[in-house]
């Protein structure tokens, strides 16, 4: 009745319910930091989200603030682009090894240099602690890079228990019909008894971490000048992996530490002890210089039969490097030998020409 009596009909409309004062409000100097934060962050590509920026408060400010304050803050200046089709993350189904080493995961993705070149980035991460082991840049990821760049990490960080990879040809010939035998990458692995594991076809969530790493380092190397060459993109890798293994939290980790702190924190798993050989059969037919072929480790290798057996069709059984052929038509074994994986031909050892008589 008083503020009608004053104001007359404004005192109908509504008024503000905001408190005269606040003393659990954020100072405008932390409000302002976040903001910083928030700016900075997106800025060099990294993730700028509110439990990312609390991470950064706490270890760099020592400031204690609720990722939901934060959240409210950066809605109140307009930061947060709402996306309410996006999936709840509750509804996927997680799953990490236990100890370090216990798997890797690997995969290549695509990037651009400044004149369009194209190439390409493979990425080896732990996936219990997803730390990135080897990122590394190449005009194109080959069986022999794919070894190469397993062998270094080896040397670095040590024998990992198992691998996980997709069905790439550098990782794996399972779907190639049975006709190439195992490649160098596979190889390798059996020599080393390290369990291969691969996702199921046309299933990328199955190497979900390392999928994940892909975007990461997308999304921080689209912040950073383009690169002219693939020394300078690998420089700029490499200054990612450091900021992303040593000072960046991992919100998938606990307590938001960093991937090299979970890596060194457990001890490292190890290969199994196990025996495994690797047994085929494949048939084929001997060529008109008296050989058949057969692919082991990746490398193409030509077995000496004879030139007198012309088209016939044989069976040959191979046993990691114990190969045997067999007449297909009359079961009779044409050759037995232990291939030789340095040489390209293995020889029948029958003496070439004909024989020299005796004078």
């Amino acid at each position: 009745m008083a503020r009608y009596t004053e104001e007359g009909e404004a005192a109908f409309k509504p008024r503000s319910r905001r408190p005269h004062s606040s003393p659990t409000r954020l100072p405008q100097a932390t409000i302002d930091l976040i903001i910083e934060l928030r700016a900075t962050l997106a800025g060099k590509g990294l993730d700028n989200g509110p439990h990312t920026i609390a991470w950064h408060l706490q270890h760099h400010h020592q400031l204690i603030v609720s990722a939901a304050s934060i959240s409210r803050h950066l809605h109140a200046a307009g930061l947060v682009e709402p996306n309410p089709r996006k999936r709840p993350k509750t509804s996927y189904i997680r799953f990490a090894a236990e100890q370090p080493n216990e798997r890797w995961q690997a995969d290549f993705t695509h990037w651009w240099l400044t004149d369009g070149t194209h190439t390409e980035i493979l990425c080896w991460i732990d996936d219990h602690s997803r730390y990135a082991l080897s990122v590394t840049a190449h005009r194109r990821v080959t069986g022999p890079i794919v070894l190469d760049e397993f062998r270094k990490a080896v040397a670095r960080h040590g024998i990992p228990y198992s691998t996980l990879t997709d069905n790439g040809m550098v990782f794996t010939t399972r779907l190639a019909g049975g006709k190439g035998g195992r490649n160098h990458f596979e190889a390798e692995l059996r020599h080393l008894q390290v369990r291969q594991i691969n996702s199921t076809p046309n299933h990328p969530t199955t190497c979900g971490k390392v999928e994940r790493f892909h975007q990461t380092l997308k999304k921080a190397l689209t912040k950073q000048p383009p690169a002219a060459s693939i020394t300078e993109l690998q420089t700029q890798i490499d200054a990612f992996v450091d900021e992303y293994n040593h000072r960046r939290p991992h919100r998938s980790l606990p307590h938001r530490a960093t991937p090299a702190t979970i890596y060194t924190s457990r001890p490292k798993a190890n290969p199994a002890s196990r025996i495994d050989t690797h047994n085929r059969v494949r048939t084929d037919r001997v060529d008109q210089a008296g050989s058949v072929t057969l692919r082991v480790n990746g490398r193409l290798h030509h077995i000496g039969i004879g030139r007198h057996h012309y088209r016939t069709r044989v069976l040959i059984l191979a046993q990691d490097h114990h190969i045997t052929v067999i007449n297909a038509a009359t079961g009779e074994v044409l050759r037995d030998l232990t291939l030789d994986p340095t040489r390209d031909y293995q020889p029948t050892g029958a003496p070439k020409g004909p024989k020299r008589k005796k004078p």
